[in-house]
């Protein structure tokens, strides 16, 4: 809270029922800035009688207000948000750096853009049809004329992760309301102040409703436990572990809830034995060390054709090796902290199980010496590595990658499958059709060819296997908050 470019504290208090509170007891956690592991701040601890109070909130204004059959007006009051959010932009900078850790160079794509798809999904809402004409069709029991209604799937819980926090809180919850449902939204404890100034900024600039959009933070588990416990909540939307995921599943079973998961990943990068590596590797280096690492859809797994293994080696050793790392409130640097100690020794750990299985380190492996305050880790490289150990299986979450060496296309393709998660994916080739070919048998979401990314408001984003449920972004993305409902009628005159 120091000065225009520094540590910056969010709001401490919840949103419920339209009310910006604490907790009863007045209980409070510290949040810290993991690039001086000092406290900079507190936020309310909300309890499961605090979650509950907002489910009930929500509930109250799906079932009593017209905000659901009301387009004009949740039109308007996302137009507002996005007019608060752009005038307080740049505090909202600063607090994510603050408790993301994320440098201030690369948060155009954590603040500038999630505010624009505010915008977004109020125009797409506005335009979407709800009522479509399905025609006349014959029946035994006569013509029928029918028509699909999409209405609105009821009470949303939102849970969302640390790494993208103001994004995440965002993505999932404007696509919600603007398709007509109420929500609560749990942010991650790691970063509850993405989460608390949204819900701020909603009670004092926008005319949406008690009860429509609340916020409960917490410091304890079983508070998101409740949220996808209670039978007053019709969906949930989660990102985050495949773990939680598994959860969060078997928690909203007894109620058939409808959920909506992004969950790990472990994507690999196919370099087919044609790619400029020189144009391929850098950027492959770049991704692995922006946001420490700590992206879901990370190629963090490099496949190398053998004919070029030591050359794909070399390139990639020496983008890491310059790869500016730092202060994340100095311009320039592009790789901060691991959001926490935990974190930072899961990677450790990580990479030393790739170690002990026979992997070589090229590059990196530990804490850096000249950063001993904040949880930085190396940029790591390491090759060799076997595909089916931990190192090569399990989700990294940091700025490492492992480079395996492959013989044929067909033996790329099958190492790249070979694992339990199915988000993202990358392929690099001088010829677009042979690296779409590639493409299509890889058993991913979503899949980069060339650089060009596969991520965009307007395209479906999502898992397949054991990286999730659903779609976010693009028609799909907003069809996943509404329900259709089909009506057969006599057919008109």
């Amino acid at each position: 809270m120091q000065d225009e470019t520094g540590v910056l504290a969010g709001d401490e208090r919840m949103l419920i029922d339209g009310e910006l509170q604490y907790t009863s007891s007045g209980a409070k956690f510290d949040v810290i800035h993991p690039a001086n592991e000092e406290v900079a701040g507190q936020a309310t601890d909300g309890t499961v009688a605090d979650m509950e109070r907002a489910v009930a909130a929500a509930r109250r204004a799906f079932d009593t207000t017209d905000w659901s059959r009301d387009v004009e007006f949740r039109h308007h009051c996302l137009i507002q948000l996005a007019e608060a959010l752009e005038a307080e932009k740049e505090r909202l900078r600063r607090i994510l750096v603050t408790e993301v850790g994320c440098p201030v160079t690369v948060t155009g794509s954590q603040i500038d853009e999630p505010i624009n798809e505010v915008r977004h999904w109020a125009e797409h809402g506005k335009a979407f049809q709800y009522i479509v004409d399905n025609g006349v069709h014959d029946t035994p029991l006569g013509p029928a004329h029918r028509k699909i209604v999409y209405e609105a799937t009821g009470v949303v819980g939102a849970i969302t992760p640390w790494n993208v926090p103001f994004y995440l809180n965002i993505a999932e919850t404007m696509p919600a309301l603007m398709a007509g449902n109420t929500v609560v939204l749990k942010p991650a404890q790691l970063t509850p102040w993405s989460g608390t100034e949204l819900g701020r900024i909603v009670a004092e600039h926008t005319d949406i409703p008690p009860g429509v959009f609340n916020v409960v933070v917490s410091n304890a588990n079983e508070v998101g436990a409740a949220l996808t416990a209670d039978p007053r909540v019709d969906m949930i939307t989660f990102t985050g572990s495949t773990a939680t995921g598994r959860a969060i599943l078997a928690a909203a079973a007894p109620t058939v809830k409808k959920t909506m998961l992004e969950l790990g990943g472990k994507s690999a990068h196919i370099v087919l034995d044609d790619a400029d590596l020189n144009a391929s590797l850098p950027l492959a280096a770049m991704m692995a060390c922006v946001m420490s690492g700590q992206s879901c859809i990370l190629p963090s797994r490099i496949l190398l054709p053998r004919s070029r293994y030591d050359e794909g080696l070399e390139i990639l050793k020496g983008a890491m090796a310059n790869f500016p790392m730092g202060d994340p409130w100095t311009p320039g640097n592009m790789q901060g902290p691991q959001i926490s100690e935990a974190q930072r020794q899961k990677v450790l750990g990580l990479i030393k199980s790739g170690l002990d299985s026979g992997a070589r380190l090229v590059l990196g492996g530990g804490i850096p010496e000249n950063l001993p305050v904040g949880y930085y880790t190396q940029p790591t490289l390491l090759a060799d590595v076997d595909p089916n150990s931990q190192v090569a299986q399990e989700e990294i979450f940091g700025p490492v990658l492992t480079v395996t060496p492959y013989d044929t296309e067909d033996e790329a393709i099958e190492i790249a499958n070979n694992t339990i998660y199915g988000l993202s994916g990358e392929v690099s080739s001088a010829d677009v059709d042979r690296a779409f070919r590639v493409a299509q048998r890889m058993r991913t979401g979503n899949v980069t060819i060339n650089g060009r990314s596969h991520f965009g408001i307007n395209s479906p984003f999502g898992g397949t296997k054991q990286s999730g449920l659903g779609r976010r972004n693009g028609e799909e993305g907003f069809k996943e908050y509404l329900e259709s409902k089909t009506v057969g009628m006599p057919p008109q005159e």
